[in-house]
């Protein structure tokens, strides 16, 4: 197929259109609950004071916003795609922006800025500590301001907005690989990415990982709680198609969500790292070094993807816990230099290819 034809065709799956839009109708649109701009991803909204009193600023002295994009459902009712930041910093600023429990949240108030010192403590109410109210004649400017609102309307494929959102967050985005998924993951099915907050919440997991503070703000330990969802579910009949980890993850994400069978067994996902936990504890993903007899070094992901998916096939399997117990700690103890695990995770192998090879090493080392 020639170029042209491929983009012809690509273009009849997405149908936009674009139009811009008063901050007052924005405002408007958010109170009757036409726009969804999920507060969930508050977790993502990583402003500080002064970014947000720049955006005012920028608005007050008439300079151009980016586009911000939507995509309409069925019920006609707007999902932010991207543009989350601005949106929530103009909501926040005039007193509307509300929290996942639909509670108000205290509105913004201002900071100096590059070229309106006069800023420091304006707010839209006067309401709050030690801010004053800005003139009336400012708020009505403000809410003329324009804001130009590209749509990606209902007829289109239901894979484009999801598309969009990825290409729009990531590159030189703040977000993680995982903070982008988890968005995507709210607007395919809220109830998934509850579960999976959930479940990567859950004591004994977290414990046993013992990652970082920073990693926990990157939402690793999501990533890893659905690179365990996915690892129980792999068929390894299916090829896979993608040439890195990252895009397979979300890509078998969005699979399972399509298929109605994202949410693995509770009990399953609890009854993995409460045994690893117990017996192992935050030695549970470390190497083991058999000269000092004892586990050394950081967290290692090849040692969670063997592991984690290992008890849990032993557990589907329904072998014995006391014979579960023994191979885990054999196991954890002279995988590092089993020949196949040490292939798999030789330096430069990527995650892609080394993700397969551990699933069926561990579903054969803990049968």
């Amino acid at each position: 197929m020639q170029l042209e034809d491929q983009i012809s065709e690509a273009r009849q799956v997405i149908h936009t259109d674009a139009y811009p839009m008063s901050i007052g109708e924005m405002i408007n649109i958010y109170r009757d609950g036409e726009i969804d701009i999920h507060p969930e991803f508050q977790r993502q909204y990583r402003w500080k004071d002064y970014q947000k009193s720049n955006l005012i600023e920028s608005i007050l002295l008439g300079i151009p916003l980016p586009s911000i994009f939507v995509a309409q459902r069925e019920d006609g009712v707007w999902d932010v795609v991207d543009g989350l930041q601005r949106l929530s910093t103009i909501l926040s600023f005039v007193g509307e922006l509300r929290d996942e429990n639909k509670k108000t949240l205290p509105p913004l108030v201002l900071e100096q800025t590059p070229y309106l010192s006069a800023l420091k403590g304006a707010s839209w109410t006067g309401e709050s500590q030690n801010s004053f109210a800005i003139s009336d004649d400012l708020k009505r400017a403000f809410k003329r301001e324009k804001i130009d609102v590209k749509i990606i309307k209902k007829e289109s494929d239901e894979n484009a907005k999801f598309e969009l959102f990825q290409r729009l967050n990531t590159g030189g985005s703040d977000l993680s690989e995982q903070e982008v998924r988890n968005c995507l993951l709210i607007m395919l099915d809220r109830s998934a990415y509850l579960w999976l907050k959930d479940a990567s919440d859950f004591p004994d997991f977290q414990n046993s990982v013992a990652l970082s503070e920073r990693l926990k703000d990157e939402k690793y330990t999501m990533e890893l709680a659905l690179r365990f969802v996915i690892a129980t579910k792999y068929d390894d009949q299916v090829s896979i198609v993608e040439s890195d980890i990252g895009p397979y993850i979300t890509n078998q994400m969005k699979e399972l969500i399509r298929k109605n069978t994202f949410i693995t067994s509770e009990t399953l996902f609890k009854d993995t790292f409460s045994i690893i936990n117990r017996e192992l504890e935050d030695n549970a993903f470390k190497r083991y070094s058999s000269s000092k007899e004892k586990y050394e070094g950081q967290f290692s992901v090849s040692l969670f993807e063997y592991i984690s998916t290992g008890v849990a096939y032993a557990i589907e399997s329904k072998m014995p816990e006391i014979e579960l117990v023994s191979k885990l700690h054999k196991n954890s103890k002279i995988i590092g230099e089993d020949r196949d695990f040490v292939d798999a995770t030789k330096h430069g192998s990527r995650g892609i290819n080394r993700f397969p090879k551990l699933i069926l090493l561990a579903r054969k080392h803990f049968s």
